[in-house]
């Protein structure tokens, strides 16, 4: 399957996918509103609440609008790597943890978005420079064998 027919298909298969879609399926994360979907033996996530979702993306906005110094990127638009946009999601969810001094090994990101929500004004109220550092710090694994 071509990769312009798989987008076109997955776009028609899942209409809410999920915004944090690779800290997911990287275990990083996890997320009560996240339901799996399989096609053409690739994995993605959909998301089966609306207003988490549309939570979700306000945040990822966010994250990524203040985090633009610490990804070494200087264009908002730029298209990002898949390295970059693992460091931006998962240490984005981290950073968010722990302003929010919550404690567990794979957050829940529904729980955290809500418990931000309760606790600010809203998403842009957010301590984003403290959530960034969780973004700077996070690194993915290290390659290992011949390419190391």
């Amino acid at each position: 399957m071509d990769e312009a027919a798989y987008r076109d298909a997955r776009g028609a298969i899942n209409r809410l996918p999920c915004v944090f879609e690779k800290a997911l399926l990287s275990g990083s994360v996890v997320c009560a509103q996240a339901g799996r979907l399989a096609l053409a033996e690739r994995e993605s996530m959909v998301c089966t609440d609306a207003e988490a979702h549309a939570n979700c993306r306000t945040f990822h906005g966010l994250l990524r609008e203040n985090s633009l110094f610490a990804l070494k990127l200087s264009d908002p638009a730029q298209r990002m790597t898949h390295a970059l946009e693992m460091k931006l999601q998962c240490g984005g969810l981290r950073g968010l943890q722990a302003s929010l001094e919550v404690s567990g090994a794979a957050p829940d990101v529904a729980a955290l978005i809500g418990q931000a929500l309760e606790r600010y004004d809203g998403l842009a109220e957010l301590p984003y420079s403290r959530i960034i550092q969780g973004v700077a710090a996070w690194q993915g694994r290290k390659r290992t064998g011949r390419d190391s």
